[in-house]
């Protein structure tokens, strides 16, 4: 149940505020990372939570993503319910294979008696100057382990929300947030524990020449391209998956079907990252409907560059979703 009354909060309150609710509620809750303790996250999004809880329940670990993945298997399997932070998405990549080989298999390896309640929190994307491997978008990757959720919200609001409905959830749910909208997403809140459904895609503007599908950080360049175009008098449908496992399918289509044109956006790597998992969804399940080829805005093939403006261009952005927008309504 949403609590009626409403605060204005950020991307980074919202979530130590969800954190702080389930640490509260339930003493199987355990928070740890890379500096989440004392120094509450480099983003301080776990500000104030070891002060109150203790360090027996939010506390660090050493600079080991391999061990930091492989604690939370253990205390999983022992009945806890931990929330690990990866201090950035682009660190996972030490700990692949306690992500491949073990956290997303063991239920089916049980026979589906031992499940990992595991959160893996991890902030992602660019858009702020980060050095390297701090920006990458390794979204695609978790997608392709068998047996894990991912989820990427686009607000302060539906973060809440969704990272408390990980929390509950019986599987290991990888929660990526989008670093720009930190301290640059701001929505009203409400107060209390609620939980928003995961696998669920929401349409957050309505539109029938044109359908926008991304999730988390480029939720905004989407509505901002949306906006613009609007002013050329061209209405276009924004979708946000917000979960990319499982993916909302129906909703997808639907909002394929209902305007025939459709272009994705996302900030990883044009060449196997998850939007192409999209555009073959949609050639499987809607190519009936439409009118043009389906478009990707998407980074780069190359490295996320580093400490420079460069990012401007690599990370998408309205112009460049406005391009591919006028490219599909011209078929």
């Amino acid at each position: 149940m949403v609590a009626e009354k409403a605060r204005v909060l950020n991307l980074v309150q919202a979530i130590n505020e969800a954190l702080d609710l389930a640490l509260a509620r339930d003493e199987r809750v355990l928070v740890f990372g890379e500096d989440v303790g004392r120094l509450g996250g480099v983003f301080r999004v776990t500000e104030g939570l070891q002060a109150k809880y203790g360090e027996s329940r939010v506390f660090d670990t050493p600079l080991a993503e391999s061990g930091i993945l492989g604690l939370a298997i253990g205390l999983a399997m022992g009945g806890m319910r931990p929330v690990a932070e990866i201090q950035f998405a682009g660190f996972l990549y030490p700990a692949l294979d306690q992500i491949l080989s073990h956290l997303g298999r063991w239920r089916h390896r049980s026979r589906g008696r031992v499940g990992l309640p595991v959160v893996v929190r991890a902030p992602y994307g660019g858009g702020v100057h980060t050095p390297e491997q701090h920006a990458d978008s390794p979204e695609a990757l978790l997608a392709h382990a068998p047996g894990v959720k991912v989820v990427i919200p686009s607000s302060p609001e539906r973060a809440k929300g969704l990272l408390l409905a990980a929390i509950e959830d019986e599987d290991p749910v990888f929660f990526l947030e989008a670093i720009k909208l930190y301290r640059g997403a701001r929505a009203e809140v409400p107060e209390g524990y609620y939980t928003l459904p995961l696998g669920r895609a929401r349409v957050v503007r309505e539109g029938k020449h044109a359908t926008l599908i991304g999730y988390g950080g480029m939720v905004e360049v989407m509505l901002e391209a949306a906006e613009v175009a609007a002013r050329e008098g061209v209405e276009v449908m924004v979708v946000d998956l917000e979960t990319l496992v499982p993916l909302d399918e129906d909703t997808l289509l639907e909002a394929v079907r209902e305007t025939g044109r459709a272009v994705v956006v996302y900030e990883a790597m044009r060449t196997g990252g998850f939007g192409a998992e999209i555009a073959a969804r949609i050639a499987e399940g809607a190519i009936d409907h439409l009118q043009a080829p389906v478009v990707r805005v998407a980074g780069y093939d190359a490295p996320y560059p580093p400490f420079s403006a460069i990012e401007h261009h690599y990370r998408p952005n309205a112009r460049r979703v406005l391009a591919a927008l006028r490219r599909v309504l011209t078929y």
